[in-house]
């Protein structure tokens, strides 16, 4: 599956969240992540970082919503879920299997995964991600802290920065083939 299909979870969370609020938002989270894991497993018997963990992440914050029920803005969920997906992101870096590693090994041939100019373009295209839900990160924290903030800023920073990474994210690629 591409690379903007793991995000669809949270697609589906922003969606729902809009609509009937964080709760149901976490549950269609939970449940996109869980069909892409099981669609990802019975086609090609493997999982990936971000969808296992993008799981994780819905179905924890849903466990916790319904366990320890709060009041919960839905900036406060939304804060929760983008810090997620940085973790996330953050996390397949630490442990040296860049997140979009899984991704474009369908899109190369298998010389090409050994090699450290390939470990080295995937480690800057997750960067890119990475440092794009900072911003997101970022933007949830002003939208919450200074309330006055109209919450259009959050929308076009998301959209910004997601579609900022999705681009970095081809382009990279052919610009570090080029030198």
């Amino acid at each position: 599956m591409g690379i903007l299909l793991g995000f669809a979870p949270f697609l589906g969370f922003a969606v729902a969240t809009g609509v009937w609020g964080p709760t149901i938002g976490l549950l269609v989270g939970a449940v996109t992540s869980a069909a892409l894991l099981i669609i990802e497993f019975l086609r090609k018997h493997r999982l990936k970082i971000l969808e296992v963990g993008t799981l994780v992440m819905f179905a924890g914050l849903l466990a916790w919503a319904k366990l320890f029920p709060s009041p919960q803005t839905v900036l406060s969920v939304r804060l929760r879920v983008d810090s997620g997906l940085l973790l996330i992101i953050l996390i397949s870096m630490a442990v040296g299997k860049p997140f979009t590693l899984q991704y474009a090994r369908e899109r190369v041939s298998a010389e090409r995964w050994g090699s450290p100019r390939f470990a080295r373009i995937n480690l800057i295209i997750t960067t890119g991600w990475a440092l794009a839900f900072a911003c997101i990160v970022a933007a949830d924290l002003l939208m919450i802290y200074l309330p006055n903030v109209p919450i259009r800023v959050g929308i076009v920073v998301t959209v910004a920065a997601l579609y900022g990474a999705y681009r970095f994210t081809d382009w990279y690629p052919k610009q570090a083939s080029q030198t």
